[in-house]
């Protein structure tokens, strides 16, 4: 395919979209679909016809197109307010859709341009309705580069991505630079692999293209099996093109001609996708032989992953390909030098190639103006917990914590909602293998060189954020029981320790821990980071690490006192009934199996701890809600 077939494709789909007076998206990510978005489209287009209005929910080339353009997109990133649908060009975002609002949208909205008030996102800290996303603060205190085009293109239409200059920095790659000088341009950019290690993106494609050998790989790691992380599945379902597009480039670096894209087997959607992308760049002729009339090639297969969490570092990953179990192996060599069937091998995770055509368009000194000195561009996160917005966000390298968490998360809630940043506690940030950041981090940047002094990585970018109510050590042993369950058990001290780190965890959890096991806790902690021959091990002690430097406090309570802080540890929590709420009903009384409940008729009961089994039985009969600790 040649710059003049690509330019022939825009000008075609320009002109078969050109009469289209509106377009209509419906965010199609993993979370608006479980939400009923394939119900909406549907009615979407049955309103539409009711009402007369040609509509097209699949631009073909060659022919015209007029009327309405009904389409799904990936993810939008405002999960909590999904499903989401937009209307262009005036840019209407309407939030919370249900299949019964499609008629009002479409007699209201679409034909007669009106604002249906209800159906607008209302900002919680001002209570103004938005009718915008340049009016959302979620969005407008964004900068989505990587995520511009997941909530706007169709990604099962090649066509449109091709529009929106889609394969043109590959084309450029491919025709006009030497794979030298597309390193260069990578290492001048100072793009860090955005999958958690952070390690200059150049540098590690010049290691493999000085290799010399007849045969490279490139691997794109699709495995993001952090809890609560959807970033690269998010790019993956909503702009899967520009993966393929960065795995072209990097191959073109290293002087490859075949690439893995390996996905987690939990992400059907994701998978559906880009398998579609793949068999569409096939037939296009952008995947093959002979790419844009060179003499290079490129094919791509998909890989399905089983779903260990350890198949996310690379080595691991790389056996998985080749039909071994998945596990670990030493580095050097790295898989630079002898990585795939002992070939050089580049692997970049997804947002990093999805990135890639972007700095080939733009430029690099001008993708260097974005971000932090030492971390060029910007990076997604997935924001949850105890905040307003949850969802899928970017923002420049560098930004602080307090813009993400107070400004675009809209602020820390209680458990009912009830916004309250009086209530800030902690952030967990890049997962089990991340730390906690408190409120004294507020003002902190985040990029990759400002959390290693907090026992603290970006990770992938999952972001949890945790209100006063939250007990940071079961948060602890929250992430210590998943990186336990998911070691591959090569390593001693990262297959036992952190079994043994979990089991005084629950020590301390129940009340029987004694100021010896927090000191042998921290001695373990120290050498399972030390001992464990792949990241997972090593970075498996941060939750840990980082809760006891921040939060020792909580420890000790929980040790000294026997007490929980936040009344969070069942084991630890005294069972009592408010006198203030009791009515002396006697209910509790007779549903104790171990008559642990005394009292007399109209006069409040009490618990007797010492005989109390914590079983329940008087909470869920009691109408008055007096009784806590159970």
């Amino acid at each position: 395919m040649s710059v003049i077939d690509l330019e022939q494709i825009q000008r075609d789909y320009k002109s078969a979209t050109k009469d289209i007076d509106q377009r209509i998206v419906l965010c199609g990510g993993t979370g608006c679909i479980a939400n009923g978005a394939q119900k909406i489209f549907a009615e979407l287009q049955k309103e539409l016809s009711n009402n007369g209005m040609e509509t097209n929910v699949k631009i073909e080339l060659g022919e015209h197109h007029k009327g309405i353009h009904l389409s799904q997109t990936g993810c939008h990133g405002f999960c909590q307010m999904g499903p989401l649908v937009v209307i262009y060009p005036r840019e209407i975002v309407y939030v919370c859709v249900k299949p019964e609002d499609c008629r009002e949208i479409v007699e209201r909205t679409v034909k007669n341009g009106e604002i249906i008030e209800r159906l607008l996102y209302v900002d919680p800290q001002t209570g103004e309705s938005c009718a915008t996303e340049n009016d959302i603060p979620f969005y407008n205190l964004q900068h989505r580069f990587v995520l511009k085009k997941c909530g706007f293109i169709d990604p099962g239409d090649i066509s449109e991505y091709i529009a929106a200059d889609g394969y043109k920095a590959a084309h450029t790659v491919y025709t006009k630079l030497t794979p030298e000088s597309v390193c260069e341009e990578i290492t001048l950019s100072g793009l860090r692999g955005r999958g958690g290690g952070g390690f200059p993106t150049g540098k590690k494609w010049d290691f493999a293209r000085i290799e010399k050998s007849k045969k490279k790989y490139v691997i794109c790691n699709g495995d993001e099996g952090d809890p609560g992380a959807f970033m690269d599945r998010s790019v993956l379902e909503g702009n899967p093109h520009a993966v393929i597009e960065g795995m072209m480039i990097a191959a073109r670096a290293i002087g490859s001609d075949e690439g893995y894209i390996y996905v987690r087997a939990e992400y059907p959607l994701a998978v559906k996708r880009i398998k579609q992308a793949v068999c569409d760049a096939e037939k296009a002729g952008i995947l093959g032989d002979n790419l844009f009339g060179t003499k290079q090639s490129f094919r791509l297969h998909i890989m399905e992953g089983a779903g260990a969490f350890v198949c996310g570092e690379e080595t691991a990953l790389i056996s998985s390909i080749e039909g071994k179990r998945g596990m670990p192996m030493p580095k050097p060599p790295f898989p630079a030098q002898s990585g795939l069937f002992g070939q050089p091998t580049v692997i970049n995770n997804v947002e990093t190639l999805a990135t890639i055509p972007l700095i080939i368009l733009m430029g690099a000194r001008d993708f260097r103006k974005i971000g932090s000195e030492k971390s060029g561009g910007t990076k997604t996160f997935a924001l949850t917990g105890h905040v307003a917005n949850t969802g899928l966000i970017e923002v420049p390298m560098g930004t602080t914590l307090r813009e993400i968490v107070m400004n675009i998360g809209g602020g820390i809630i209680d458990d009912n909602g009830n916004p309250t940043n009086e209530i800030f506690k902690a952030v967990q940030i890049g997962g089990p293998s991340g730390g906690c950041l408190t409120r004294k981090h507020l003002e902190l940047p985040l990029d990759f060189d400002s959390l290693k002094s907090e026992n603290a990585m970006i990770g992938s970018g999952g972001l949890v954020a945790m209100n006063s109510d939250t007990c940071m050590v079961s948060i602890a042993r929250f992430f210590m029981q998943f990186t336990q369950n998911e070691s591959c058990g090569k390593c001693v001290l990262c297959r036992e320790g952190t079994k043994h780190m979990l089991a005084m965890l629950d020590d301390i959890m129940e009340g029987r821990a004694t100021g010896e096991t927090l000191e042998l806790l921290e001695k373990l902690a120290k050498a399972v980071s030390l001992g464990s021959l792949c990241a997972l091990g090593k970075t498996a002690p941060n939750p840990v690490i980082s809760t006891l430097k921040h939060f020792r406090a909580e420890y000790e309570a929980h040790i000294h006192q026997k007490r929980c802080p936040t009344g969070r540890c069942k084991a630890l929590a005294k069972a009592e009934i408010k006198a203030d709420l009791c009515k002396g009903c006697t209910m509790c009384k007779k549903a104790c199996p171990v008559e642990a409940i005394s009292g007399e008729r109209k006069t409040p009961h009490v618990i007797d701890n010492e005989k109390c089994i914590k079983c329940g039985a008087c909470k869920q009969v009691c109408k008055f809600n007096a009784i806590v600790g159970v």
